[in-house]
């Protein structure tokens, strides 16, 4: 890996499985390398599995299959700038469909228990209006959504 920064993900054995579904599921996004254990590790053995070397819509990653001592949190997040519903809808559909959950405000977390904000650029749009009351309104629908309703946003800000 050439990248000075990568982000590293934790898993537990399904690195592999987990790079393949986002490089499936997210433009400019691919799987770019599988590495096996030099040794033996405390959640594996020579050969296995070690490292995946993968980009989610080219941010450069990396996949440990570290075991279970660690799980994902709302405390990191993938934020995906989506621009119709369309979108919002297949990207949301693929991670909740593929054992994925649900959660508040364009929030999902996917099957190993990473999160997604999928968030339309009409709702950061709404966020970022001049006028307090756009802004405002926008919110306030927002707050009462799990996967964003793009139409729900736009009526928002025409009040």
């Amino acid at each position: 890996m050439l990248n000075k920064n990568t982000i590293c993900l934790w898993f537990d054995g399904t690195a592999l499985e987990a790079a393949t579904f986002y490089a499936a599921t997210f433009p400019d996004s691919k799987v770019l390398a599988e590495h096996r254990a030099p040794s033996d590790f405390p959640s594996g053995k020579q050969g296995d599995p070690l490292t995946v070397e993968f980009t989610v819509m080219g941010i450069p990653c990396l996949g440990l299959n570290g075991g279970p001592a660690f799980k994902h949190s709302e405390a990191f997040s993938f934020q995906v700038a989506t621009d119709d519903q369309a979108e919002t809808d297949r990207l949301w559909n693929a991670i909740v469909g593929n054992g994925g959950q649900e959660s508040a405000c364009g929030w999902c977390k996917d099957k190993w228990g990473l999160s997604w904000q999928i968030t339309p650029r009409v709702l950061t749009a709404a966020f970022t209006d001049p006028d307090p009351a756009v802004a405002k309104r926008a919110f306030e629908a927002m707050m009462g959504m799990t996967k964003i309703d793009v139409a729900a946003i736009e009526a928002a800000v025409r009040g």
